[in-house]
């Protein structure tokens, strides 16, 4: 029996050798449970000390009905699933994995940006049709000297910037939370939100998902762009209105989406973006790599380490819970 229990709610992992290499070392026995619901979790987790989470939903009632719950680390940068004011009020640590994916969704986001403007998955199609003619494409544009509006200004896009600058284009941001002057350390133009939607060729999304950014995007903002503009998203479904989005794109308002990330995962099959030929849709994967993997999981389980050790974790979301 372990000196520590620790939950794994739910993922998608091959194995869980790197959680097990770093909670062996402080004497935590690993529970693998795939649960969906609160009340599972409850059920599964009666006398746990912490838990790992993918998607499974952590409410309220999983700190009230698991009383020796110290810890919960979100696999991943977002952590929309957790209920961190309840996490809060009962005194338990959340964790998440700020710095593993930097360079996997930033490569992510540029594939499906130039995917999108050389319509490279649409020539795929065609060509496999037995097709050979790139009129119906028409129109691409080049990409320099065109507007590149990015949304959230974090390190995944900063990143991004750094990887669009050899296009020479002109980028404009928008995040309301970062101080302009860091507009000149990547020779951005920092920008209202309506001036971004309106005057961006090519827009790529990189905000979190909260209550200031659910449906950032929606009837207003998509009325507002040009309708050739490409919308590129891999942060959160949420962040976007999808069913704006979807209108937009049915009526030509817009040119089209690359999309990682949907109001509801995995993608309703009736979902009319599972049909529209100027979609590209890939599964919530930017964030893959193997190097990725390996951090994610052997970073997750550390920050659960950390805590019940009595150590301040790496990468803490409510710091106001930690008494040093």
């Amino acid at each position: 029996m372990g000196k520590y229990k620790v939950l794994i709610t739910d993922h998608e992992m091959k194995n869980l050798d790197y959680e097990r290499e770093v909670l062996e070392k402080i004497g935590a026995q690993l529970i693998d449970a795939q649960c969906k619901t609160e009340q599972e979790i409850i059920e599964k987790g009666q006398g746990i000390d912490g838990l790992l989470v993918d998607y499974a939903p952590i409410g309220e009632n999983v700190f009230k009905f698991l009383p020796k719950l110290k810890v919960v680390a979100r696999y991943g940068v977002g952590y929309d699933n957790v209920d961190v004011q309840a996490a809060t009020k009962y005194g338990v640590c959340v964790v998440n994995v700020q710095n593993y994916c930097t360079e996997e969704v930033s490569d992510h986001a540029l594939a499906l940006l130039l995917a999108s403007i050389r319509k490279i998955v649409l020539f795929d199609h065609w060509v496999k049709k037995r097709n050979w003619d790139y009129n119906f494409s028409k129109p691409i544009y080049r990409l320099k000297n065109k507007n590149m509006g990015i949304i959230g200004f974090g390190n995944i896009s900063r990143r991004l910037v750094e990887k669009l600058q050899p296009f020479k284009m002109n980028i404009l941001v928008y995040d309301p939370f970062v101080h302009p002057e860091v507009a000149k350390d990547f020779q951005v133009t920092f920008t209202s939100l309506d001036q971004l939607v309106s005057e961006s060729d090519y827009i790529s999304i990189h905000a979190p998902l909260n209550k200031d950014t659910r449906h950032l995007i929606s009837v207003k903002e998509l009325n507002l762009m040009k309708n050739s503009v490409f919308i590129v998203n891999a942060s959160r479904g949420g962040v976007i209105d999808e069913r704006a989005l979807i209108d937009a794109l049915h009526n030509k308002k817009i040119a089209g989406a690359a999309l990682d990330v949907f109001a509801l995962e995995p993608v309703n099959q009736d979902n009319p973006l599972l049909s529209m030929e100027n979609v590209i849709l890939t599964p919530h994967v930017g964030w893959y790599s193997e190097e990725s993997q390996r951090e994610l999981q052997t970073k997750a389980a550390q920050g659960v380490a950390d805590v019940l050790m009595k150590k301040r974790p790496d990468f803490l979301v409510n710091p106001e819970v930690w008494k040093d």
